[in-house]
């Protein structure tokens, strides 16, 4: 099933009263209630972030505004924003030598970490995965840092780009700390490469995402899903065409988005499903008003 433009208009009109289709539509869902809520029919609907605003890298107070403008209370965050928070070297983009930051790592305390879990978490808002760039490259000490700053976060996961040179020994660390590590695949990994990486050790699970799988393996995701479903913590929800094809607005693409997240809600399985936005914006629109309504078109899947 396939949800159109109308039915989205339709659905926004509803739950938006007195307002036009989308005009600054954040500001009314805003409105809606004092904590947000995206979970629907039982399943989490996230949100990628800050990649979702377009970029790895934003000031964490604007950041969780616009989380709570969208209504969504469970997010995958990447590290930069919490580690700006505590005062990183590299705040801003600022780079700096490796090395600077691995001491630095070494000295965080985990206080401040808590301290910007409870910001979050007083607003509704909470850090289910957190996302590491550069995972591969660090050594022991600053791996276990980067699952103790997880766990402290409140995150039931961490997610990293899937590399076989690396998903073992990273795997170990997910092991000592019986947290699981997300490989996500982009359109050149098969399952056979999850698969591997599952069979090395028992916390290394996936982040399946489900336009990249439609785009490479040019075949739907559900059969991976149905298999390998308590090893998944969660997807990435966006249509792609198959053969490499672009990304396109939900529902334009060949991505069996509202079967997943049936499929996810009937099983009550407990995979976020995460909205990674990557389509082009079109004209006279903005990433918010395409967010929220690739959040609508999630919502009426599951209500339906």
């Amino acid at each position: 099933m396939k949800l159109t433009r109308r039915d989205l208009g339709k659905l926004a009109a509803a739950a938006i009263p007195g307002t036009g289709l989308l005009a600054a539509p954040w500001q009314a869902w805003a409105q809606r209630a004092a904590k947000p809520n995206s979970k629907v029919a039982g399943v989490q609907i996230g949100l990628n972030v800050p990649y979702n605003f377009g970029g790895r890298d934003m000031n964490p107070d604007e950041l969780l505004e616009r989380i709570v403008k969208l209504n969504v209370n469970a997010v995958e965050m990447r590290s930069q924003p919490v580690e700006n928070f505590l005062g990183s070297p590299g705040a801003n983009g600022q780079k700096v030598d490796a090395e600077v930051m691995r001491k630095w790592r070494s000295a965080v305390s985990m206080d401040r970490v808590a301290a910007f879990r409870k910001k979050y978490e007083d607003a509704g808002v909470l850090i289910d995965i957190v996302k590491y760039d550069g995972i591969y490259n660090m050594p022991d000490a600053e791996v276990d840092y980067c699952f103790n700053l997880a766990r402290t976060l409140g995150a039931r996961a961490i997610s990293c780009e899937i590399d076989a040179q690396h998903t073992q020994r990273i795997g170990q660390f997910a092991d000592k700390h019986k947290l699981p590590v997300a490989y996500h695949g982009h359109a050149t990994t098969s399952p056979a490469d999850w698969e591997a990486a599952f069979a090395q050790a028992r916390y290394n699970w996936a982040n399946l995402d489900i336009g990249h799988f439609v785009a490479g393996n040019n075949t739907s995701p559900v059969p991976f899903l149905k298999q390998h479903h308590a090893r998944i913590s969660h997807i990435h929800v966006k249509d792609r065409k198959m053969k490499e094809g672009p990304n396109t607005p939900f529902g334009e693409g060949d991505t069996p988005i509202v079967e997943v997240l049936r499929l996810i809600r009937d099983n009550k399985w407990p995979i976020q499903a995460t909205i990674e936005f990557e389509y082009p914006v079109p004209p006279g629109s903005d990433r918010m008003a395409e967010l929220v309504k690739t959040i609508d078109y999630c919502r009426k899947a599951l209500q339906a």
